[in-house]
């Protein structure tokens, strides 16, 4: 019993935890745009939600069966539902006839019951604080969710089982509804720490230093978007390729290169040099901009800043994926990926060392780095 109560919470932490940090790039673009500023508290609160998701999951829906699964249902699979509201109470009464109150408390049907409410109480804990919705919202979200998790069980996950393999009850229901309504309850006294997602809000507006980190997170943010864009573009091409009964491109396919390289290249380094300001996607991601003498650049200037940063580095990583280069564009292509990496470590190295963080680019093209929100800013 003690297994069966405890290895989900190793799933919860360790699945959670995994969950978290493939969106924390994500989260942080997300902090930064609705509050303007990072909160270490509400990421804080974000990780649990990520672990308690997971537990939560692998509390009631796992293990699935596995093997043969029709030769599983006709030995394990649970005939029907248990909707006799309170036969919980009942079982208790039965079970523990005669035992004292040490031995009550400890036994298996107390514990259940116990479990099941307690299973909840994280639930309306983070949706009344963490989500900042009303204690009615809490309760009614944790018995749709429980009942979610029952209908689940009980069609097989909805027919991927073919048969009830856990017992959907209703006690269940009414337990973690309960315990949805305790965990609202007690949110205030015990997430106080946790702000909530108003009050950051009401400070978006407010400009913020430029640091070091934030510098590196919009660097970070333009990365991740130039990756992401090129898989998915990628992964697009040979989806409709395959619709269309055409092969598959190799390595050598020059729309394929197009497709996942050249196009991102142009959406996340020279579409925005050419629009507004000329900050990157995740430079206006922090709430940051290049300035000239606290103005917009012109054209040109954009183009410089963006030449010798983060453009450099994309244009470099384009001609390094070049398909069946040959001569000295084979050369090139060789040359280009390791001073991409130069670029890239070069660029990273720069911001601490440089006046007011303003990096390699700023120096080359005689930019700075400002908060948009510093006021209204005129046009060079």
């Amino acid at each position: 019993m003690t297994d069966r109560w405890t290895w989900p919470a190793y799933v919860g932490v360790v699945g959670g935890a995994l969950l978290f940090a493939a969106f924390l790039l994500p989260a942080l673009a997300w902090q930064y745009r609705r509050y303007g500023r990072l909160s270490g508290r509400r990421l804080l609160g974000a990780a649990a939600v990520a672990v308690y998701g997971v537990a939560l999951v692998a509390y009631t829906l796992l293990p699935l069966p596995g093997g043969d699964l029709a030769a599983w249902c006709a030995q394990h699979g649970v005939p029907r539902p248990e909707l006799v509201p309170g036969h919980s109470l009942d079982d208790v009464r039965r079970e523990t006839a005669g035992l004292g109150v040490g031995a009550t408390l400890r036994s298996v049907v107390v514990l259940q019951v116990v479990f099941n409410v307690v299973l909840f109480v994280p639930w309306g804990m983070l949706v009344r604080r963490y989500l900042g919705r009303g204690l009615a919202v809490a309760t009614l979200s944790g018995l749709l969710a429980s009942l979610l998790v029952e209908t689940t069980q009980y069609t097989g996950i909805f027919g991927l089982v073919p048969c009830s393999y856990r017992v959907a009850d209703v006690d269940d229901v009414l337990a973690n509804t309960l315990g949805a309504l305790l965990g609202a309850l007690l949110a205030p006294l015990l997430l106080r720490w946790m702000p909530r997602a108003g009050e950051l809000a009401a400070g978006r507006g407010r400009a913020r230093p430029v640091t070091v980190w934030r510098r590196w997170l919009g660097m970070v943010l333009d990365a991740l978007l130039l990756t992401a864009l090129g898989v998915v573009l990628q992964v697009g091409y040979r989806t409709l390729l395959s619709a269309l009964g055409r092969p598959l491109p190799d390595g050598t396919d020059t729309t394929q290169w197009l497709v996942g390289t050249v196009v991102p290249f142009v959406v996340v380094f020279v579409v925005p040099t050419l629009l507004g300001d000329g900050a990157s996607w995740g430079q206006r991601t922090v709430w940051l901009a290049p300035r000239w003498s606290g103005r917009r650049g012109t054209v040109g200037r954009r183009v410089a800043r963006a030449a010798s940063g983060g453009a450099l580095w994309g244009a470099l990583g384009v001609l390094a994926g070049v398909p069946a280069a040959g001569g000295a564009l084979a050369v090139a292509s060789d040359v280009a990926a390791p001073l991409a990496a130069l670029v890239a470590v070069v660029s990273v190295v720069a911001v601490p060392c440089t006046r007011g963080r303003r990096g390699l680019s700023g120096v080359v093209s005689g930019a700075e780095v400002r908060d948009v929100r510093e006021g209204a800013l005129s046009r060079g």
